[in-house]
């Protein structure tokens, strides 16, 4: 089924109509919720959360791109984590590595198809990465996010953020500086 049969399937109430958009969508949206809040954990929380209200709120989608529609309902689901997290900070439980970064279960990052050299480079780069966006204020993170990690367009971001298009190429610009 194309994405419109899915779409409508789903606002009928076919439950797997839905689970057939969140299997197209669920990288994208875990990508988004994991750049902005940087917790695999928090990230997992906020993408399931997301999908959840995307299926209850499914029937009030009326066309367009559901792409940006989904992605907006990550991006706040991810914003009431962050507005979650200052009001109640936790300590993590998990091990610390002497830089105190938290010391990943292995199972996470095993991918057979990479060496261990090109795994070492892709962590290196996704650490490099994020170190830069979380240098960001939380709107610019969110920008360069959307459109240069997940290459979504000018327009759909203006659309996400709620902002001018012109703002949004401006924050952009300031943030790739």
């Amino acid at each position: 089924m194309d994405e419109a049969s899915l779409i409508q399937a789903s606002q009928h109430g076919d439950l797997n109509a839905f689970n057939g958009l969140v299997i197209v969508y669920q990288e994208m949206a875990y990508n988004i919720a994991y750049r902005l809040l940087t917790n695999t954990k928090a990230a997992e929380d906020a993408t399931q959360t997301a999908f959840i209200s995307a299926h209850r709120n499914i029937c009030s989608f009326k066309g367009g791109s559901f792409r940006c529609w989904l992605t907006q309902i990550v991006k706040n689901a991810c914003y009431d984590e962050l507005r979650k997290q200052k009001r109640r900070p936790t300590i993590p439980l998990e091990l610390l590595d002497s830089s105190h970064e938290e010391i990943e279960n292995s199972h996470w990052i095993i991918d057979k198809s990479l060496s261990p050299e090109e795994q070492v480079e892709i962590g290196e780069l996704d650490h490099a990465i994020q170190h830069c966006l979380n240098d960001l204020p939380l709107e610019f993170r969110t920008i360069v996010i959307l459109i240069d990690i997940n290459e979504l367009d000018y327009q759909e971001t203006a659309k996400i953020m709620k902002k001018p298009l012109g703002t949004i190429k401006s924050r952009l610009s300031r943030a790739r500086l």
